[in-house]
């Protein structure tokens, strides 16, 4: 008898914690990161306002297009950076399309621009093709090892596409081949790549893949396997600079293998920032608003 009552608190108990990890990945929080307030320069310049979403995992995606349009309508997004990890199978794509629809809604002058993640690449070579095509006919502009320039208000800005570290597709020499004068804004998926880019100058570097742990109870051991170093040194998300040169790590929008999240926050996030030149290494320069959407 005592051990059927033991064992029912049990189950009630993990019942009550599944529920309460599950709700958390509704409860998306918008990042506000402002690195222009650490500019060496005053006045900041001209500014660009950048909407970074990573790891949608569309088959473990709790909020609804309508909620992010809700959410971003309003905001100054002069760009959008997608870094990698959209979805795991091909029936999926159509829901990542409803997506990319409610971006493109969004009307931002200087683009998307998209690259690719480890779960990307385990889809079958034709459906990874599908999924590049897809991007592309929705308004983003795919990076792999490649980099593009742009004109924002009077300054040039380097878009550079790092392919995914995680899979052993990043090739920095080709991704930074002939680069123009200009900011350097680097969008890549796995942010360990950021340990061996020390011969390759950027001004801002955009990531995801940890999630924020997802599941930190009691914390995230399970963080080893995708970035031991980087673990050690505590940089599983937000803001964090390495040889003084400021990088973001996402927690990620959707979730992967189950649709729980404890101790994390699916999340989006918008950075201001200053094309004069890079930012003091102090994070507490970094402005943050953290505001879950209703």
């Amino acid at each position: 008898m005592i051990w059927f009552l033991l064992t029912f608190l049990l189950v009630i108990v993990m019942s009550v914690f599944l529920r309460k990890a599950h709700k958390n990945t509704q409860k998306v929080a918008l990042n506000k990161v402002d690195l222009t307030a650490g500019s060496f320069h005053h006045p900041a310049g001209p500014l660009l306002n950048v909407l970074h979403l990573s790891d949608m995992h569309i088959e473990k995606l709790s909020i609804a297009p309508e909620q992010l349009y809700k959410k971003l309508a309003d905001e100054k997004i002069d760009l959008i950076a997608l870094t990698g990890d959209y979805l795991d199978k091909r029936r999926n794509i159509p829901k990542l399309i409803s997506y990319l629809k409610v971006l493109n809604r969004l009307d931002v002058p200087y683009g998307m621009y998209a690259v690719f993640g480890n779960r990307d690449y385990s889809l079958k070579r034709k459906h990874f093709h599908t999924l590049k095509e897809v991007l592309e006919k929705y308004g983003c502009q795919t990076l792999q090892n490649q980099h593009v320039t742009i004109h924002v208000r009077g300054r040039q800005v380097n878009i550079i596409g790092v392919d995914d570290f995680h899979t052993e597709r990043s090739n920095l020499k080709a991704a930074f081949a002939n680069l123009k004068a200009g900011y350097r804004l680097v969008l890549t998926h796995d942010p360990n790549v950021v340990l061996h880019m020390e011969k390759y100058e950027f001004d801002y570097l955009l990531s995801g893949h940890f999630h924020g742990g997802q599941i930190c109870w009691p914390k995230p051991y399970h963080l080893a396997a995708l970035g031991r170093q980087m673990l050690k040194m505590n940089m599983i998300k937000g803001l964090h600079y390495y040889k003084k040169r400021p990088f973001y790590i996402s927690e990620g929008l959707g979730q992967t293998s189950v649709n729980i999240r404890v101790g994390s926050r699916p999340e989006m996030a918008l950075h201001q920032l200053s094309l004069n030149k890079r930012t003091k290494e102090k994070t507490q320069t970094a402005m943050y608003e953290l505001r879950p959407i209703k």
